[in-house]
């Protein structure tokens, strides 16, 4: 699939401001100056230029940490969650379940603890979970994981005072793509797994993608040594039909939930041509998009303070829009 030339500078003004003024909101951050290349940016960190964000130490005031929750399990294997709520929880809250990355090789859940803790004391119940890697088990796994942790949340709702019909995946990278596996597949029983809650769904109301790959067909996918250690060590020649299976693009439908995209343009693992194609097609399904298309910005890049402040600024409109909390 081509894209034409004004497709790939899909403006702010025309994929952000109509939820803006659903919103009554005000002009967003400015966007954070950016950078020629990735290397300029690691410059810049390593000379103190650029704050990264950092868990917290303590839990702050009103905030329940549970840690080590199994979600599932797979033979012998548990599937292990932490959880994050509101210490007091008047009425059921949306459910945030936070997908880290790391070419499905590796990578710990605990990376998102900067945001579970944020949301919860924003008033969310917020989950970050780990899911089995490809050297373990090969896709559809960590779909099957994500999907498993989704019906989790939706089964003990009442448990957790979570609204099961508001439910949202967010992932970076890697967990940007099982955010979209997860998102676009709701009615795929062959990518549900048998990691426990089989009788609940696992469909969810709202996704969030920082810099995920779309379509795993394309010349980078193909290329990529994770990607083939994903799929099963198969490459593309081998398995043309495996790669469109496990890309996000094969599911997407008109059925597909609003989804909120955050990528920076100088991204050198997972090329910015994949959420320009992502945003196109949402918006000719008429699928709710906010894109957030950030000049100078490499892979990782809300890992910056100053890109983390403005991401979750994106991400408080999506989901006061579709994931509201109680009144």
């Amino acid at each position: 699939m081509n894209i034409k030339p004004n497709l790939c500078l899909i403006t702010l003004s025309l994929l952000v401001m109509p939820l803006f003024a659903a919103q009554g909101a005000q002009d967003s951050p400015p966007p954070a100056p950016g950078y020629k290349t990735p290397a300029e940016v690691m410059a810049a960190i390593v000379a103190g230029e650029i704050k990264l964000i950092k868990a917290p130490k303590e839990m702050p005031a009103g905030v329940i940490e549970q840690k080590n929750i199994e979600y599932g399990k797979v033979g012998d294997r548990s599937l292990l969650l932490d959880l994050y709520a509101p210490e007091k929880i008047s009425k059921p809250v949306p459910g945030l379940i936070f997908i880290h990355g790391g070419g499905w090789t590796g990578g710990s859940r605990d990376v998102y603890k900067p945001y579970t803790v944020s949301y919860a004391k924003k008033g969310y119940v917020a989950a970050t979970i780990s899911y089995r890697f490809s050297g373990e088990a090969p896709f559809p796994a960590a779909v099957e994981d994500v999907k498993c942790a989704v019906r989790w949340l939706r089964a003990n709702a009442a448990k957790y005072q979570v609204d099961p019909d508001k439910i949202a995946v967010i992932g970076g990278s890697a967990g940007g793509h099982l955010s979209l596996m997860v998102g676009y597949s709701s009615d795929v029983p062959e990518l549900e797994g048998n990691g426990g809650n089989p009788k609940v769904s696992s469909r969810v109301q709202a996704v969030v993608d920082f810099y995920g790959p779309y379509d795993l067909t394309t010349d980078f996918a193909r290329k990529a040594g994770v990607v083939k250690k994903f799929l099963g060590d198969k490459t593309y020649d081998e398995a043309p039909e495996l790669y469109k299976r496990a890309s996000p693009m094969t599911y997407l439908t008109k059925s597909g939930p609003p989804t909120l995209i955050l990528h920076g343009t100088i991204d050198d693992v997972v090329p910015i041509e994949q959420s320009d194609r992502l945003a196109a097609r949402l918006k000719e399904l008429d699928i709710p998009v906010v894109y957030d298309r950030l000049e100078g910005w490499p892979h990782t890049m809300d890992a910056a303070e100053i890109v983390n402040q403005r991401s979750q600024y994106f991400m408080d409109l999506f989901f006061a829009k579709y994931l509201p909390l109680p009144k």
